[in-house]
């Protein structure tokens, strides 16, 4: 049942847009008891299914700027392998360590845009 449930707030999170695996990754090494480089690449496999539902939908709604599709798609791919070889030769501790930095700087810099945001509203 645990499993669902960090499927169906992934699933949430990704269809927004937001990026399901800043629940997946934490919610699998923390309640499941996964290693970082599991979670880590279990979210990739998660990511195929739940991408192409929500891009059929955001299609569908014409949310799609295609001029920018293959510039994203080539450096996506290239970053991607980067990055499976830079994750793979890192120590466990550190990828979560960095996971978690980065997830940090994510919510900061949130949390610094929509003060930006009300204040100017507020003008």
């Amino acid at each position: 049942m645990i499993l669902f449930v960090i499927g169906l707030l992934s699933g949430l999170i990704s269809g927004m847009g937001i990026g399901g695996g800043t629940i997946l990754i934490p919610a699998l090494t923390i309640f499941v008891g996964m290693s970082q480089h599991s979670a880590q690449s279990i979210n990739l496999i998660y990511f195929i299914p739940t991408a192409i539902a929500a891009l059929v939908i955001h299609i569908r709604n014409k949310r799609i700027r295609k001029e920018l599709l293959w510039f994203l798609i080539g450096g996506g791919v290239v970053g991607s392998v980067i990055g499976s070889f830079v994750a793979i030769s890192l120590d466990a501790v550190l990828l979560r360590k960095l996971f978690g930095v980065f997830l940090f700087y994510m919510g900061i810099t949130e949390i610094r845009k929509n003060k930006r945001k009300i204040k100017e509203n507020r003008e």
